[in-house]
């Protein structure tokens, strides 16, 4: 009956630590999610700085999992190469002890008048469950919301530490589980293969470490015992990044997975073979019977996952090419605008990321808009069958990521917990239907092309070239809204508007002119109706031009968010100079170059 009672704490206590981790992690992201994005897109030159990166940035979320799946949706999303990925996860492996060595404070000895008994986990746990529920019941901003959370996080966890720790004192004296210990004793093969095994059921190394350092209270633990168990950790982490590598990923992805499992596998085998010639050549004598406490076993896991970082550091490209050796690559695999191959579901732990790789596949998605465009703009000047095939394989690709993103960011607004990520959602999902229609308009422009050449009939000389700088302004204006897409960049985003009303005026000036031109005879009934639907089209992607760019100023100016109608009249009305300068250079470039323009 004691043992079902033991067992039931020992796993109540495991539930708390890994729901406080978890929550400590999730207001740790939530709270560094744009840091999160600007290192991890960054700061990985160079191996080192990737090292350093995975380092730092999973000693932040407190998982090396979640940071290897970070890696592993940025390059999906393109923002990572293969190598930098690598060097991510060298780093992760480290960062993933820090865990570890918060944990040793358990082993902190204090006088009763010490400052250093706050930082004890019996007077830790409370004091950070406290100040938690002030931050988040009391005052509840914004501001101290993700640190309420992350010190809420931290009292459970240690709150779960305590109770793992208080059931597993009775062991000490327990004969059989002193039985147990020295049949993993037996062998170093043993003691990894329980480790690999328990991490993989529990699906956290820290957690698995957490453990064996509230065992060590039990003062039983010794050194030869625990140094194969870590090792079996480490490796038992790589069976969850294999998984989460390979489901739906790119190449490269599981490629990330594959270089996870050879790295802790070469580091683990290099480790127990310098472990067991040392151990047989009689080095360290007191320490292979020395009885660990948790800072022996937090220090241990630390110097194995440097050590293993240190050694394989320079063999970086080896890994690579291992990797790339078995997920080869398909045979002549077009991959059209890359960005746009996959939104990763595994980076919603971290919505401001996620939200990176949405935008950026918008830009992307903007770009192949606007490249179809000036394909179909082409067709009214030479009908080629196989650039329509390419358009509307194009317009394919832009279809196909407006659903998947609009899918995409449904699931991920119950994950969106700050202002400012709702509020780049928002833009996001108006920004995707605006593209998807300027998508529409370059499949309407090859349509009405493939009309005209299949008739007897033509665009006047005069018309075609009226047509060819209406179509330059238009693939200027589109140029301007990738490029605020992409940097989103205000300064970028004011300077469409002023564009947008110099092309309603050339629209205005042509269909007047094309009038007259009917009037003279110069043009046909039937290719004057495709002109003026041609006119309409332009127009429109102008407009959701505009509008994007009303979307990116919106975020910034709530004016403009509420009402894009006001603002706009306020614009042309308020003799604003940089509009007024940006519109005068925009009518020199495109509107009085058309009174040069004679039938």
């Amino acid at each position: 009956m004691q043992a079902v009672i033991t067992t039931i704490s020992l796993l109540g206590g495991l539930a708390m630590f890994l729901y406080g981790m978890e929550v400590m992690g999730d207001g740790l992201k939530q709270g560094s999610g744009t840091a999160l994005k600007n290192v991890l897109g960054k700061l990985t030159h160079n191996v080192l700085l990737g090292l350093l990166t995975g380092t730092l940035v999973t000693a932040v979320i407190q998982s090396s999992t979640a940071t290897i799946v970070l890696a592993v949706g940025l390059i999906g999303a393109g923002i990572l190469n293969l190598k930098q990925a690598v060097s991510i996860v060298m780093g992760a492996n480290i960062g993933t002890t820090i865990t570890a060595q918060i944990i040793r404070l358990m082993d902190l000895e204090t006088s009763g008048g010490s400052l250093l008994v706050f930082f004890k986990p019996d007077t830790l746990a409370p004091l950070a469950l406290i100040i938690g529920i002030i931050l988040l019941v009391f005052i509840n901003k914004p501001a101290t919301r993700n640190v309420g959370s992350v010190a809420i996080g931290f009292g459970i966890l240690f709150s779960g530490l305590l109770s793992m720790t208080a059931a597993v004192e009775p062991l000490a004296e327990s004969q059989a589980f002193i039985n147990i210990l020295a049949y993993f004793a037996k062998s170093p093969m043993v003691g990894i293969l329980a480790g690999l095994v328990l991490t993989v059921i529990i699906q956290s190394s820290s957690a698995m470490v957490g453990i064996l350092q509230a065992l060590s209270s039990t003062g039983v633990l010794t050194f030869d015992l625990i140094y194969p168990i870590i090792m079996g950790i480490n490796l038992g982490t790589c069976v969850t990044t294999a998984l989460v590598c390979s489901i739906g990923s790119s190449k490269d992805a599981k490629r990330t997975g594959v270089v996870h499992i050879v790295f802790n596998c070469v580091g683990t085998v290099l480790f127990m073979v310098g472990m067991t010639i040392v151990h047989r050549m009689g080095g360290f004598p007191d320490l292979w019977t020395k009885v660990v406490n948790s800072g022996d076993i937090a220090n241990f896991q630390t110097v194995f996952n440097i050590a293993t970082a240190v050694v394989l550091v320079p063999f970086v490209n080896v890994l690579v090419k291992i990797a790339c050796k078995i997920v080869k690559d398909d045979p002549e695999e077009e991959d059209l605008y890359p960005e746009m191959a996959s939104l990763d579901k595994n980076l919603m732990i971290s919505p401001t990321i996620a939200l990176a790789q949405v935008s950026r596949g918008v830009a992307t998605m903007a770009k192949a808009a606007k490249d179809n465009v000036g394909l179909s703009l082409m067709q009214f000047k030479k009908y080629d069958t196989k650039r329509a095939e390419k358009i509307q394989r194009y317009e394919g690709r832009i279809d196909q990521f407006t659903d998947t993103a609009d899918n995409y960011m449904i699931e991920l607004a119950p994950h969106i917990e700050t202002e400012g990520d709702n509020i780049q959602l928002n833009m996001l999902m108006q920004c995707v239907r605006d593209v998807e229609r300027i998508g529409d308009y370059a499949t309407n422009f090859d349509e009405m092309a493939c009309d005209l050449a299949h008739s007897e009939h033509s665009f006047s000389a005069g018309a075609m070239k009226e047509m060819d700088l209406l179509g330059d302004a238009v693939l200027e204006i589109l140029r301007l809204t990738v490029e605020a897409l992409e940097t989103e960049s205000d300064t970028t985003a004011r300077r469409i508007e002023p564009l947008e009303e110099v092309i309603d005026d050339m629209v205005l000036e042509l269909k007047n002119r094309h009038t007259d031109r009917l009037c003279r005879g110069i043009c046909t009934i039937d290719s004057g109706l495709v002109y003026m639907d041609a006119l309409t089209y332009f127009e429109r992607a102008a407009d959701q031009c505009s509008n994007i760019a009303m979307q990116l100023l919106g975020r910034h100016n709530e004016a403009i968010m509420k009402n894009h109608h006001v603002y706009l009249a306020e614009l042309h009305a308020s003799g604003d100079q940089s509009y007024l300068a940006e519109h005068k250079n925009r009518r020199e470039q495109y509107l009085i170059p058309l009174e040069n323009i004679k039938d």
